[in-house]
């Protein structure tokens, strides 16, 4: 198998990873909507208490129409920090509405935090709420205008929680007691004091809104932005599109569920044994809800209670897996986008963490990697390239068979056979070693794409952050000359050296023998180069050095690889 079946391999294997995106998710999205839809509505024609409550939890709009700053310091609120975040909560509606990652900076250069959530008034409003919902609204319950009071402790902290009280003034007292850990798990107790003298029927549930799609989605289909959930055990994944034209219901015994971007996610887990529904929807913003199937029965002076959990968190790879443990969530580390190997991605992050943590730097463990892999497969390889090298040493040959039986097909077939005996040469005997390798450049690709560890990690050089892309540009000569071009022009030095070192990794294998698919693929690198400039420069650094490491091994084969024509 020559280089250019190695490309095909590749460039296929991405097709299909689009192509399948492109034309089966969607209508398999639209086929469980329309299921959805159905089962909506027969729950809705019987009446039962969850088909009920869904329009009492978004029934008010909030109009977006201040900065940020603006909405935090004209509210009342009280103060949360611990070592890996800060923010507020309002009273007006007690929302978590003010997170920003203590840990996690804006820019490379500059001391401001990640600022996540966001209050409802802003244009990037995104928060977390909670409350309880009534059958045909005939209880006073607090919605987001209603005003929380604090009762003691002002500020929230991994040692201090807050309780928050609201007064129906029709003899219900609602409660929440907010406790956080000492990184990003918010535990939220509702409860109901019924001073009133008649029984209650009340529904929680629990909601995270977003007004707009983020300005810095990431439209790669390699990473998911946008819902997420584990239902009974099954990933769901649904982007903002797919949420904008059908509203989808689930319903399930245990899961949880929320929406994550490619480094930072907001996951809300329900009470454990509880049925509840969920939905995704867009109604002038996204949202994500749940509501318990289940209603809390408070009798006359008596109380009841809920819980949930809400992750607001930088999506760590160790802190997650120890939430999924310690919390005993199913499938919760999913959240990050491992992508489908998995059982091949997953572990090569455990391995490049280690060798971040052993050599100090990101970009050094990029190289280990990679040089730990090529050591991996050097056998696969060989084998591979020596196939290669004979098919190259054998073309002139071939050459002058396809022009010798040019107009017989049959003979010429007969004499291909013939060399590829003679000389031990089996044409698809490169096939399954680099087939073997291309779910490992896949996974290391994907681990690469969405590792939050790598972001804002430094290599050498000019290479500030291996998360974003080369900054330099061949257009202004590397920064020699003082003007800087627009973003597509941003070809850098380490993409060019990717393309020039896949440039000579053709050259080291047979031409094409068809003129147009030599054409082609001569001018494959140029395309991946400038394709890749955009790409985080971790990816673009691995690239070059595996290329270079299979160079200096095919090389060497080509060389002690003689084949008689003769």
């Amino acid at each position: 198998m020559d280089n250019k079946n190695v490309f095909v391999a590749i460039a296929l294997s991405m097709s299909v990873l689009l192509f399948w995106g492109a034309f089966f998710e969607t209508p398999k999205n639209q086929i469980e909507q329309k299921a959805n839809n159905q089962i909506q509505e027969k729950k809705e024609n019987s009446i039962t208490p969850s088909a009920n409550q869904a329009p009492s939890i978004n029934q008010l709009t909030v109009e977006k129409k201040i900065s940020r700053d603006e909405s935090i310091n004209n509210s009342d609120r009280i103060k949360i920090e611990n070592k890996n975040i800060i923010g507020s909560i309002s009273l007006e509606g007690g929302l978590i509405d003010d997170i920003s990652f203590k840990n996690h900076k804006q820019k490379v250069e500059g001391s401001k935090n990640i600022e996540f959530l966001n209050p409802a008034q802003t244009e990037n409003g995104f928060y977390a709420e909670s409350g309880w919902a009534s059958i045909g609204n005939k209880i006073k319950v607090p919605t987001k205008n209603s005003k929380w009071k604090v009762e003691g402790n002002k500020v929230l902290t991994d040692k201090s929680p807050v309780i928050l009280r609201w007064n129906n003034n029709e003899g219900v007292i609602f409660k929440k007691k907010i406790e956080l850990d000492e990184k990003y798990l918010f535990k939220i107790s509702q409860e109901i004091q019924n001073n009133s003298s008649q029984s209650l029927e009340l529904y929680p549930y629990a909601q995270i809104t977003r007004n707009k799609v983020p300005d810095d989605i990431q439209n790669f289909y390699i990473s998911h932005e946008g819902f997420i959930g584990v239902f009974d055990d099954e990933l769901k994944e649904d982007d903002y599109d797919d949420i904008e034209d059908n509203k989808i219901v689930r319903e399930t015994n245990e899961g949880w569920l929320g929406i994550t971007d490619k480094y930072w996610m907001t996951v809300l887990v329900p009470e454990t044994g509880k049925n509840f529904k969920s939905t995704y929807q867009y109604n002038d913003s996204f949202k994500a809800n749940y509501i318990i199937n289940e209603p809390v029965k408070v009798n006359a002076n008596s109380s009841g209670v809920n819980s949930l959990r809400l992750f607001v968190a930088a999506k760590e790879v160790e802190t997650i897996d120890s939430y999924a443990e310690n919390q005993n969530i199913k499938k919760l580390d999913l959240v990050i986008d491992w992508g489908w190997f998995y059982f091949f991605t997953k572990p090569l992050f455990f391995v490049i963490d280690y060798l971040f943590k052993f050599s100090g730097n990101f970009g050094l463990a990029i190289v280990l990697i990679t040089l730990a892999i090529r050591a991996l497969f050097f056998p696969l390889a060989n084998f591979s390239f020596r196939s290669m090298a004979k098919m190259k040493a054998v073309t002139p040959e071939m050459q002058r068979l396809k022009e010798l039986h040019k107009d017989d097909k049959v003979k010429l077939q007969q004499e291909m056979m013939a060399l590829y005996r003679k000389e031990k040469i089996n044409p698809a005997s490169g096939c399954l070693p680099v087939l073997i390798q291309i779910p490992f450049f896949f996974a290391i690709y994907k681990m690469l794409f969405i590792s939050l560890e790598m972001r804002h990690q430094p290599f050498f050089g000019w290479i500030k952050d291996l998360s974003a892309a080369d900054p330099t540009s061949i257009f202004n000569l590397f920064g020699l000359i003082p003007w800087d071009p627009p973003s597509f022009m941003i070809i850098g030095i380490w993409p060019i050296l990717m393309g020039a070192s896949m440039w000579v990794q053709q050259k080291l294998n047979p031409a094409p023998t068809d003129p147009i698919q030599a054409k082609i693929f001569a001018f494959f690198p140029l395309f991946l180069t400038i394709i890749l400039a955009s790409f985080p420069s971790g990816l673009v650094v691995y690239w070059t050095i595996n290329n270079i490491l299979t160079i200096a091994q095919q090389w060497v084969i080509n060389k002690n690889t003689k084949v008689k024509t003769n």
